[in-house]
Order: structure tokens, then C-alpha cells, then sequence
């Protein structure tokens, strides 16, 4: 609603107030007012109908904010905030991994400064909590799109490239990163541009960084351009934010 709106719509109100004040004064002069509980309700009404148009006039527009966020809260119902603080531990990001039954490929990684689940987890943990981003998030998006670190798409382990930044079909193997930190650090900031307006905190490794359009994807569903409402998700795959949040659940519990 624009101001030149809330304007006629107080307008409207305050005549209708009016209107209904004579109309009570001119129905106590006749007498059909008479008895005292009854004035006392005239009384009230219109000091309620005064109260209420000046509490709108004062804070029309926090009201109708009040509305965009009840909008807000309808439409977050059920979804999950790929920002924010989480309730998963580093420890159960590790057991989750190991759940998995696969090697973790501490050759290949720790070429790149992790040597263990652990120090990969908690690799997670650290640069996604410097973003606001739920770690979780980005760990479970490393999980699908690597097959629990086993690879064997376009990119390869050497890239340590987790979410398949930079892949687009067709054998190119998109980007690369010098250790596997940086990777990482890249994959939570991408997801960062997705979720959120909010800059960085930290310096910008990720080159893609300013192709996504800011706070197109909130939520972990919408990173799948068939569920993402403009269709500006991470990925095309079928279901891949649901995915996910799948994947999280079970990591929960």
C-alpha cells in the first residue's frame, strides 16, 4: 500500500468517525439514547473508533510491515533457512559421513590441508559460521553433489571444488581451488549469494559470487530452479533442494 493510499484510506476512516458521532448525538437529542448504560457504550465506541484511527494513522505502514512478515513466516513454514544459526555438531557431521559406509580420501585431501573427517567437518563448521550460513547446509550439498567425497563427475578431487561450481555438462570440469579450505570458503559464500543481500565477511573467493542474483534462493528447497519460485536455483536437477533437506534430517537424527 503507497502513502497516497494510506492517506484516502485515513480519510475514509476519520468520516466514518465523524459520521457516526453525529449520528449519536442526534439520536440522544430524540431521546433514543436515553438510558445512561447506553450513552456510556456511544461514549466508548467513539473513544475506541478515535483510538483506533489515531493508532493507524501513527503506525499504518508498521502495521502493513506486520502483515509482510506474518507473509514472510507463511511462506518460510516448513522450509529451511539455509541462514542462521544451527543446532549440528561437527561430531555428528563426521558421523554422518561415516554412516555412509565410504572411505574418506585422506590422499587426496590432505594435499590440501585436510587429513582426516574431522578436520574436513570441522573445516565446514568454521567457514560457514563466519558467513551466517548453516553449516550443515553446505555440508549435506557437498555430500550429494560428490557422493560422500567419492567424485565421478565432471570434476575431480584434486579440484577441491565441492558443490561443482563452474560445471555445466558436457565434460567442463569447472573451477579449482588451491587447498581445500579455499573450496570450501568458495562453496559457502556462493550459497551465501543465494540465500541473502548480506556482503561477506570475508574476502570474496568465489568468481561467481556476483552472476547470483542476492536472496534468490532463502531457503535450502528453492536451490532447485524447478522448486526456486523464479527459477534462478543452484542446480536443475529434480528436487535438488528437497534433496537436501533430506539428507540434513537424516544427519539430525
Amino acid at each position: 500500500m503507497n502513502w497516497q493510499d494510506k492517506k484516502i484510506k485515513l480519510y475514509m476512516e476519520a468520516g466514518l468517525a465523524v459520521l457516526l458521532v453525529l449520528s449519536l448525538g442526534l439520536a440522544g437529542a430524540a431521546g433514543a439514547l436515553s438510558s445512561r448504560p447506553e450513552e456510556h457504550g456511544a461514549v466508548t465506541a467513539w473513544a475506541n473508533i478515535s483510538v483506533a484511527a489515531e493508532v493507524w494513522a501513527e503506525t499504518g505502514t508498521a502495521a502493513e510491515g506486520g502483515e509482510d512478515k506474518a507473509a514472510d513466516e507463511a511462506i518460510a513454514d516448513g522450509q529451511y533457512p539455509i541462514m542462521g544459526e544451527s543446532a549440528v555438531t561437527v561430531q555428528e557431521m563426521v558421523d554422518y559421513f561415516n554412516a555412509s559406509g565410504k572411505a574418506y580420501p585422506s590422499e587426496q585431501l590432505s594435499k590440501g590441508g585436510a587429513d582426516s573427517i574431522e578436520t574436513f567437518c570441522q573445516m565446514y563448521y568454521d567457514e560457514a559460521s563466519a558467513e551466517g550460513v548453516r553449516p550443515e547446509v553446505a555440508f549435506a550439498q557437498t555430500m550429494k553433489e560428490t557422493g560422500f567425497l567419492q567424485y565421478g563427475g565432471d570434476a575431480s578431487i584434486e579440484q577441491f571444488n565441492f558443490a561443482g561450481l563452474g560445471t555445466t555438462g558436457g565434460g567442463v570440469p569447472g573451477n579449482s581451488y588451491p587447498d581445500v579450505q579455499t573450496g570450501i570458503r568458495a562453496q559457502i559464500q556462493h550459497l551465501k549469494a543465494y540465500a541473502t543481500a548480506d556482503p561477506l565477511a570475508q574476502e570474496c573467493v568465489d568468481d561467481r559470487y556476483e552472476y547470483v542474483k542476492k536472496g534468490a534462493a532463502p531457503y535450502v528447497e528453492w536451490l532447485g530452479q524447478q522448486e526456486n519460485p523464479e527459477g534462478l536455483g543452484w542446480a536443475t536437477g529434480d528436487n535438488y533442494g528437497y534433496d537436501i533437506v533430506n539428507m540434513i534430517k537424516d544427519m539430525m537424527e
